[in-house]
């Protein structure tokens, strides 16, 4: 048996102690090393928010209020309007706070008929007004004892309306010329007044009483 000399025995029990203590160094820093190697952890950047931004709400909105803003535009001016009555010339068809829809759509594909109720825009006026059309283009109309005539002949008017004893003489209507009346006829700013209006005057005809409720009526 080989014999050590202490020298030898010191050496050898220190190299033993330092492989001792370096070897677990070694594991540690070997799975230090591993577990630095893996894959990060996901983080959220705190940029990076689930909450829509302003500019996104902004769009948004326009996308949808925009186009709901050109088709109610496009209907207001070219198809239907509400309005409301106000005053009593139309009466009884029409009373005062009656809310209604003007058809704005049929006069682009035919002419304004007699007996249709029209709105009207004068030139000269602020206010709309509301009137029934009584003459046509190209007719001659008068007013006898509160009668109307068109063309010489008493004029059938098959709804209500009042009657007031007046005289008018006859008169002839140009191409683009109608005549009209209120149904209340006692008190009623028309033609009798200011004359007759021109097809460009007319903004649409009454179509739809829809309010009040119990009052629902298609014209």
């Amino acid at each position: 048996m080989h014999e050590y000399s202490d020298s030898e025995s010191a050496t050898r029990h220190t190299n033993e102690v330092e492989a001792a203590d370096t070897a677990p160094t070694a594991r540690i820093q070997a799975g230090q090393y591993i577990k630095s190697d893996a894959p990060a952890p996901s983080t959220i950047s705190p940029t990076s928010s689930s909450t829509p931004s302003g500019a996104v709400i902004l769009r948004e909105i326009v996308q949808v209020l925009f186009p709901a803003l050109v088709l109610a535009l496009t209907i207001h001016l070219f198809l239907a309007q509400a309005t409301i009555v106000y005053g009593r010339s139309m009466e009884p068809n029409l009373y005062e706070r009656q809310r209604l829809i003007i058809d704005k759509f049929t006069y682009y594909f035919r002419t304004p008929h007699r007996n249709d109720i029209i709105v009207i825009k004068r030139p000269d006026m602020e206010e709309l007004l509301v009137k029934r059309i009584v003459g046509l283009p190209g007719e001659r109309i008068k007013i006898q004892a509160g009668i109307v005539y068109i063309n010489g002949s008493p004029l059938p008017e098959p709804f209500p309306h009042g009657s007031f004893p007046q005289n008018m003489e006859e008169r002839t209507l140009g191409a683009l010329q109608y005549f009209v009346l209120g149904d209340n006829r006692g008190n009623s700013n028309d033609s009798r007044s200011f004359g007759p209006i021109m097809r460009d005057d007319i903004q649409g005809r009454v179509w739809f009483r829809y309010w009040p409720l119990s009052q629902i009526h298609t014209f």
